[in-house]
C-alpha cells in the first residue's frame, strides 16, 4: 500500500503511539473490534505502494468492519461501552473506594489513559475510510483507477447511548474531566463480568456470564402470595445492605419456585442484583464463589435448583460450610437460594435407621438427625403446597385475562381441567403451558396459515 499523504501518515503515527501508552485500560483495545482497529492502522502506516500492500489495507479494514457490524457498535460507542465495563486495579479500587480516598498515582494513571482513549475516540470511521481511499489512489501499480471501488463503506450503526456519563463524554473537551463520574458508574454498576451481565453460571471453575437471562417477571407468577412477599422482603434485606438470610424454597413440582427467584433478578435490574446459577455438581466449589464475592459492591443470590444429596455428597459439606459458616465470616452481600422438591434434602433410607449390630454406629441416631435436620439450617424455608382445583382454576383465570384470552369462562376452565387430566396435573407451569397453547391454537384459527 503506498504511504499516505505526509500529514496523514503523521496523524495515523499519532493515533499508534497514543494506543501504545495506555498504562490501565489496554484491555479496552484487547477484543475483535479493538485489535481490528489496530492491524488497520499498521497496514497504513507500513504500506510499501504495492499492490500487495493495497490488498493488506483493504482486508484490515474489512476486518474491523466485520468486528463493529459484529458487535452492533459505532466505533464511539464501543470504545465508551468498553471503558464502562473495563476492569483494571484503577475501576477494581474505584468499585470499593470513595474518590477521595483513591491512590494519587491510580488516578493520574487513569486521567492519562482517558485522554488516549478520546483521541481515539475523536478518530472517525470516515477518517479511517478515508485513509483507505487515499492509499488505494495512491497504488504504484497500473491497476485502472476507473474500476476502483469507492471510498469504503463506514459502520453506522451503534447503540444510543442512554447513560449520562455516555453522554458527558461524547461531550466535553477532557476525558480526565470525567473520571469522579466514572468511578460513580463504577461504584453504582461494578466492572467487567458484572458490568456487563446480570445473570451468570459457575462452570468449569469460573464465571459465565448469560447473556439472555429468563424474562420471567414477577407479574406473570400467580398464586403463592405469602411465599412471594417472603421472598421479596429477605431479598430487599439483601439489598438494603442488612443481614439476609439462606433460603429454601421448598413444594410441589411445577409451582414457581425457580421462576420466582428468576424474577427477581428482573424485578430489581436497576439495582445491584447480580443471579449466579450453580449446578448442584459444582457445590463443591461454593465457598470459592463466595469468597470471590466478597469485597465486590453488589448483592448476590447463589441459586442452586432441585436440590437434594446422596449419603456421603461432598457437595452436601460444602454447602453445609456455606450455610452454618466457618471460620471465615459469611459475607453480607451473598445469600444462597435453593429449590427443592424434597423437605429433607438428604435421601434417608430404611437402612439409614438405627439397628443392633456390632459394627454399628454407637450415634447413629445422630446423623439420622443430622441428615433431616439439614434443611434447618437454612434461616427461611418457604412452603409451596399442591394447587387444588379452585387455585388451579384462579390462576387459569389471571393468566388468561394477562393474554388477552377472550373465551367463555366455563369453556376455559373446562379446557383447562381436560388439560391438567391429561399432562402434569394441576401447577402453576401447566397452566401456562395451557394458556400458551390455547392462545396459539385461537391465533390460529383466527389466521390460519395458508401453505403452499
Amino acid at each position: 500500500m503506498s504511504s499516505p499523504h505526509t500529514q496523514d501518515l503523521s496523524d495515523i503515527r499519532y493515533l499508534q503511539r497514543q494506543a501504545a501508552s495506555l498504562l490501565l485500560y489496554q484491555s479496552v483495545l484487547q477484543d475483535s473490534v479493538g485489535e481490528a482497529f489496530l492491524n488497520l492502522l499498521e497496514a497504513l502506516h507500513h504500506g510499501d505502494g504495492g499492490e500487495a500492500s493495497v490488498l493488506i489495507g483493504l482486508q484490515a479494514y474489512g476486518d474491523w468492519f466485520k468486528a463493529l457490524a459484529t458487535a452492533r457498535l459505532s466505533w464511539q460507542d464501543y470504545l465508551i461501552t468498553r471503558i464502562l465495563e473495563d476492569d483494571n486495579p484503577f475501576t477494581q479500587q474505584a468499585q470499593q473506594t470513595d474518590w477521595e480516598s483513591l491512590p494519587s498515582v491510580l488516578v493520574a494513571a487513569a486521567q492519562h489513559d482517558l485522554q488516549v482513549l478520546q483521541s481515539l475516540y475523536q478518530c472517525s470511521q470516515q477518517q479511517l475510510s478515508h485513509w483507505v481511499q487515499q492509499a488505494k489512489l495512491g497504488t504504484k501499480t497500473s491497476i485502472d483507477r476507473s474500476h476502483l471501488p469507492a471510498t469504503p463503506v463506514t459502520w453506522g450503526e451503534g447503540k444510543t447511548q442512554q447513560l449520562a456519563i455516555a453522554t458527558k463524554l461524547a461531550r466535553i473537551d477532557d476525558w480526565a474531566d470525567a473520571l469522579p463520574d466514572l468511578v460513580d458508574r463504577y461504584q453504582q454498576h461494578g466492572t467487567g463480568l458484572f458490568a456487563k451481565y446480570r445473570a451468570f453460571r459457575w462452570q468449569f471453575g469460573q464465571l459465565a456470564g448469560i447473556t439472555y437471562p429468563d424474562p420471567v417477571e414477577l407479574t406473570d407468577l400467580f398464586g403463592y402470595e405469602s411465599p412471594k412477599e417472603s421472598l421479596l422482603k429477605n431479598t430487599e434485606f439483601l439489598l438494603a445492605g442488612y443481614q439476609a438470610l439462606n433460603v429454601l424454597l421448598y413444594g410441589s413440582r411445577g409451582s414457581g419456585k425457580s421462576s420466582l427467584v428468576k424474577a427477581l433478578l428482573n424485578k430489581y435490574s436497576n439495582s445491584q442484583l447480580r443471579l449466579i446459577e450453580i449446578a448442584k455438581s459444582d457445590l463443591k466449589d461454593l465457598p470459592v464463589v463466595v469468597d470471590r464475592l466478597r469485597d465486590l459492591p453488589h448483592k448476590f443470590i447463589l441459586f442452586v435448583d432441585d436440590l437434594s444429596f446422596e449419603e456421603d455428597d461432598d457437595a452436601f459439606k460444602a454447602l453445609k460450610v456455606v450455610l452454618e459458616g466457618s471460620l471465615t465470616a459469611r459475607p453480607q452481600n451473598v445469600v444462597v437460594y435453593a429449590t427443592s422438591n424434597r423437605r429433607h434434602l438428604v435421601r434417608e433410607f430404611f437402612g439409614d435407621r438405627p439397628r443392633p449390630s456390632d459394627n454399628e454406629e454407637v450415634h447413629v441416631w445422630d446423623t439420622v438427625q443430622e441428615k433431616l435436620s439439614f434443611s434447618d439450617r437454612f434461616g427461611l424455608t418457604l412452603t409451596f403446597e399442591p394447587a387444588d382445583q379452585n387455585t388451579y382454576l384462579d390462576i387459569i383465570r389471571q393468566l388468561a385475562t394477562q393474554a388477552n384470552i377472550e373465551i367463555d369462562r366455563e369453556d376455559l376452565e373446562y379446557r383447562a381441567l381436560q388439560w391438567a387430566t391429561r399432562h402434569n396435573g394441576r401447577s402453576g407451569r401447566t397452566a401456562r403451558q395451557f394458556i400458551d397453547f390455547l392462545k396459539a391454537d385461537l391465533a390460529m384459527i383466527s389466521n390460519p396459515v395458508k401453505h403452499p
